[in-house]
């Protein structure tokens, strides 16, 4: 009796990866962290800079309190426990974007702890603790040119050196890559929705490290972990943890050791490449912040801010699917923008059929658009519930409707104006009646089916009758009238 050879286990099914993900966060004030230079993007090269930014001697930080209501804020979203008093520290460390040789940032007494995201995988509901959110101020950027000629130059811009930060750090929570960047999804549509930041990763104002290792199955201790730093989207993060799940594999069941090391990832090639070891922890030489008072966010300020916290994403989808009954994929679609959700509820409340709205604005709408955003849109709320309703009621067919629309792009004006204008010439009773007997005198088989009992084809005539009326029929009544016939 032969026995069938089982598929040798890859290298990756025999260890489990811990990921780990620390976030920084813009945050959308006007204004520095500590001082009043602008934090706009894009100005000339050191412009935006001033003695307090540029580290000079004698300059002395304040506190910008926009920054702290934005931090408090991200951190209630997030579900963090607000610690009453905070201390800035100075971390030490010496690199040519960080003029004062240190930066001031939180430590052991940081804004908030204790948080958690919730993201759905699979199905199934997953908690992702939150360790800590914490305040820090910005370095500046580092530019090459010519590398990696012999002629490479450097240069810095200090503009962005101090503009406020929130570092948001998970637990070691996540075991795919699937599941870190649910995370990350989650995490920027909250801080979107908070106002805080506007969380754009080409401009910087999203920023993520990567921690993975790996350990064997069923064992608690974790593996050496490598920091995969400098990913530009979500996308190319979930690829390089893909990458060094099988690279740390790989070298793990050859029988070699992994380095604790910082990597970088190139997506060209879908690799990553070691940038330094870290084989020991740097020495910040964190100590408190000698010019600045500990951070006192006592309970009246927390309330004040905790009444500025808007609902949130999850309990706002839950609500909509509740109050207009659309479906868990339509809400999840019109709460990927807040600027859409708040469209649709303004043109769902009062409509005869808010899930009518969904669906026109999801295939009308959004079809015509073709990405560009809905403020690009000539149709008001207004506009759009006075489509749906027209459609509902039967004094327009879908059909019909899909021309106005075409109009109602092509003009720039809104839907009612264009609907007075054009709106199809409503068909008699003989006429339906007509084209209803025409149908189904052309179509013996179709009616022989009917009357054997595959009653579904009666969707044929419906349509045979539409096409006659050019769309203008009523299709309930052209259904009421065919079954009379029919039967």
């Amino acid at each position: 009796m032969s026995t069938a050879l089982k598929e040798p286990a890859t290298p990756v099914a025999n260890y489990e990866p811990v990921i780990g993900l620390e976030v920084h966060v813009q945050l959308l004030t006007a204004s520095k962290i500590f001082c009043g230079c602008s934090t706009k993007f894009g100005a000339p090269p050191n412009t935006n800079v001033c003695p307090v930014c540029l580290g000079l001697p004698g300059a002395l930080p304040v506190l910008n309190k926009r920054a702290v209501d934005f931090a408090v804020r991200a951190a209630m979203a997030l579900n963090c426990r607000i610690n009453e008093t905070s201390i800035f520290a100075r971390k030490n460390y010496f690199y040519p974007d960080l003029p004062k040789g240190y930066q001031i940032s939180q430590f052991d007494k940081p804004l908030a702890e204790h948080g958690f995201i919730e993201i759905k995988i699979g199905g199934k509901t997953k908690r992702i603790g939150i360790t800590r959110l914490h305040m820090e101020e910005d370095a500046g950027k580092s530019m090459h040119e010519g590398f990696p000629d012999s002629n490479e130059k450097s240069y810095i811009d200090l503009n962005r050196s101090g503009v406020p930060l929130i570092e948001v750090v998970s637990e070691p929570d996540m075991r795919t890559p699937d599941e870190a960047y649910e995370y990350l999804t989650r995490l920027k549509e909250i801080i979107l929705y908070t106002s805080v930041s506007d969380v754009n990763m080409e401009e910087g104002s999203l920023r993520c490290d990567a921690n993975i290792s790996l350990r064997p199955r069923g064992q608690e201790k974790f593996g050496t972990k490598a920091e995969v730093k400098n990913v530009n989207s979500f996308r190319f993060i979930k690829q390089a943890l893909e990458y060094e799940i099988e690279r740390q594999a790989e070298v793990l069941a050859s029988g070699g050791t992994i380095a604790q090391e910082t990597r970088l990832y190139n997506s060209g090639e879908g690799k990553t490449y070691s940038m330094r070891s870290k084989e020991q922890a740097h020495d910040y030489r964190y100590f408190p912040e000698p010019d600045l008072l500990p951070l006192v966010v006592d309970a009246k300020w927390q309330a004040e801010i905790r009444a500025d916290v808007p609902e949130l994403p999850e309990a706002l989808r839950a609500r909509l699917i509740a109050e207009y009954a659309i479906t868990e994929q339509d809400a999840a679609v019109l709460t990927g923008d807040i600027e859409v959700v708040k469209y649709y509820e303004a043109a769902a409340k009062g409509s005869k059929s808010p899930k009518r709205v969904a669906n026109l604005l999801q295939s009308e709408v959004f079809g015509r658009l073709e990405g560009k955003p809905l403020r690009a849109a000539p149709i008001t709320p207004d506009g759009l519930r006075f489509a749906a309703d027209q459609i509902e009621s039967g004094a327009i067919s879908s059909t019909a409707s899909k021309s106005i629309f075409d109009l109602v792009f092509a003009s720039g004006k809104d839907f009612p104006v264009v609907y007075e204008a054009n709106k199809p010439q409503q068909v008699s009773q003989a006429d339906i009646e007509r084209f209803a007997d025409e149908a189904i005198a052309a179509n013996p088989k179709q009616v022989e089916q009917y009357r054997g009992g595959k009653t579904t084809v009666i969707a044929f005539f419906v349509g045979q009758v539409m096409k006659a009326s050019k769309g203008s029929a009523n299709p309930a009544l052209v259904n009421e009238l065919l079954k009379k016939k029919l039967g």
